[in-house]
């Protein structure tokens, strides 16, 4: 290690060594802590999430609804994770059977492109037969795992080489107070017979 070395070295100054050590103690922990930073939040993010994923599967119900007309006003978005989904999207007045068994009719959206009174629609209900997005894919919780993990790690080590580069411009800032101080003191000297220089 190149530290070790040059810490005998006249030209060294100890404000080289603390900040070659400082440095040296960084790339660890971005070599090191930043990746477990990473894998611990990805980790956490993955089990809530994968709990999501069972708690949607589990009160959401598909269920086919008949079309009875179409409508200009607001109905249920989209769901951006499903490909078919960002075709576009008509509304339809629509009437099903929640999965309590009681009939339900309101607004849908559905990609076909011509819905028809009496034509059928698949759809996604809550407990209640309310009309709900389709339950997030396990694929899909992964890869926001993921995501989040890679973030977490990416975050870690701009936080370790961001301190890093403050404890250095400190360092910096003193070295050259004391050298201004060291000039300033010499300074008077310059030139005089006998002053030793």
């Amino acid at each position: 290690m190149t530290v070790w070395r040059r810490r005998h070295s006249p030209l060294c100054r100890t404000t080289d060594l603390v900040e070659a050590w400082v440095t040296s103690a960084v790339v660890l922990l971005i070599v090191f802590a930043a990746p477990a930073a990473g894998w611990l939040c990805g980790t956490l993010t993955h089990e809530a999430l994968r709990e999501s994923v069972r708690a949607q599967h589990e009160q959401r119900h598909r269920t086919t609804a008949y079309v009875l007309r179409t409508t200009t006003g607001p109905v249920l978005l989209p769901d951006p994770e499903n490909p078919s989904e960002s075709a576009p999207h008509i509304g339809v007045v629509a009437r099903w059977t929640a999965h309590d068994g009681t009939g339900r009719t309101g607004a849908v959206s559905t990609t076909q492109r011509v819905a028809g009174p009496g034509d059928r629609v698949r759809m996604w209900t809550d407990d209640r037969g309310r009309p709900v997005g389709r339950p997030m894919r396990g694929a899909t919780a992964d890869t926001h795992a993921t995501i989040a993990g890679i973030g977490a790690a990416a975050a870690a080590a701009g936080l370790f080489e961001g301190g890093r580069r403050l404890f250095v411009w400190r360092l910096t800032r003193r070295r050259y107070a004391r050298l201004d101080r060291a000039w300033a003191e010499a300074g008077p000297d310059w030139g005089r017979t006998g002053a030793g220089s």
